[in-house]
């Protein structure tokens, strides 16, 4: 589903459904809470970085776990990358192979991921990371598991979006938060700000004892002139306004958005409607690179998919606080 506006109502101006629903979302949060202090986590003999955050939705997660894997490999480790294949079927573990495996199967964020790192999926992370760990991986990076208490986590990393900060700050349904904030952060070793705007009050809710670190989202350079394209951008990611806005600063022409539910499937339907819109309006389909993994075979090369890469302000500083946290991930 996409989220509700009122979900992003400032905390002191709560919509009347935040209200109604108060009751619902501190009851999410105990039951969150609970779980997380009745966990027997594992310990793995390799260092264990969990990226994950406290908002449902879009922050920018899945390209935090890309270029985190990335500098792990260009440091000499070898990641691996442990999910639960959101919306697939595999109970798991098993190794992601692109050229076999279906969305429906392993998920579509594992499939994208996977073209980057090594990357396991399994509904028992403690499974998936000791299959990890025997396949040759000398590091763990835990995808959306900061409310898993099954692992011990060397590292917790909270992604964040900087426009939206933590909504109306309360928790579901009431709000888009899975605990409260400040009962989250205090889990957190690092917090990972994605997103050109930074509003006061995301500010004010992390600690200062918290290192915080800024991060854009960058389109890459595929050769296409934008300032010529008409554009209908279909997306089916947490935020689809983000998607959005990154072909305007491209310089696309967008006549007409499609805003998805996150993870929605691309049906042949939909996907005929789309096209047939873009015939008569002579625009071109563009679409996430998310989206593109669950696209039908027959319509991958009559939509454009625009690949993003996160970068993070201070590199040095952030990649120097992981090792001094995590010694061992020290080459």
């Amino acid at each position: 589903m996409r989220p509700p506006r009122f979900w992003n109502r400032p905390p002191g101006d709560l919509a009347w459904q935040s209200k109604l629903l108060a009751p619902l979302g501190v009851l999410y949060g105990y039951l969150v809470a609970r779980r997380l202090a009745h966990g027997s986590p594992t310990r793995m003999a390799l260092p264990v970085i969990c990226v994950g955050n406290i908002n449902v939705g879009g922050v920018g997660k899945t390209p935090a776990v890309i270029w985190l894997a990335e500098r792990l490999a260009a440091a000499g480790h070898t990641p691996h990358v442990i999910s639960t294949g959101y919306g697939g079927s595999l109970a798991g573990p098993v190794p992601v192979n692109p050229k076999i495996h279906r969305v429906d199967q392993v998920g579509d964020e594992p499939l994208l991921i996977a073209a980057f790192s090594e990357v396991w999926v399994a509904k028992n992370r403690v499974a998936a990371a000791r299959s990890a760990q025997a396949a040759g991986a000398t590091a763990l990076i835990l995808d959306d598991g900061h409310q898993d208490p099954s692992l011990v986590k060397d590292i917790s990393i909270v992604v964040v979006d900087s426009a939206l900060g933590f909504g109306n700050q309360c928790c579901l349904p009431a709000g888009p938060l899975r605990e409260p904030v400040e009962v989250g952060l205090a889990r957190a070793d690092l917090v990972l700000k994605v997103g050109s705007s930074l509003t006061h009050k995301l500010q004010e809710n992390i600690p200062q004892t918290i290192p915080s670190f800024a991060a854009e989202l960058h389109a890459l350079d595929t050769g296409m002139d934008w300032s010529k394209a008409r554009v209908i951008a279909f997306a089916g990611i947490g935020n689809p306004e983000k998607f959005f806005a990154t072909i305007r600063r491209l310089g696309g022409h967008i006549i007409h958005t499609e805003a998805l539910d996150d993870h929605q499937p691309l049906s042949e339907t939909l996907l005929s409607r789309l096209l047939s819109q873009a015939k008569k309006l002579n625009a071109q389909l563009v679409t996430t690179e998310k989206d593109a993994v669950r696209l039908p075979k027959k319509f991958r090369s009559r939509v454009i998919t625009v690949p993003v890469r996160l970068r993070v302000d201070d590199e040095k500083r952030f990649q120097d606080l992981l090792v001094s946290i995590a010694p061992a991930l020290k080459q």
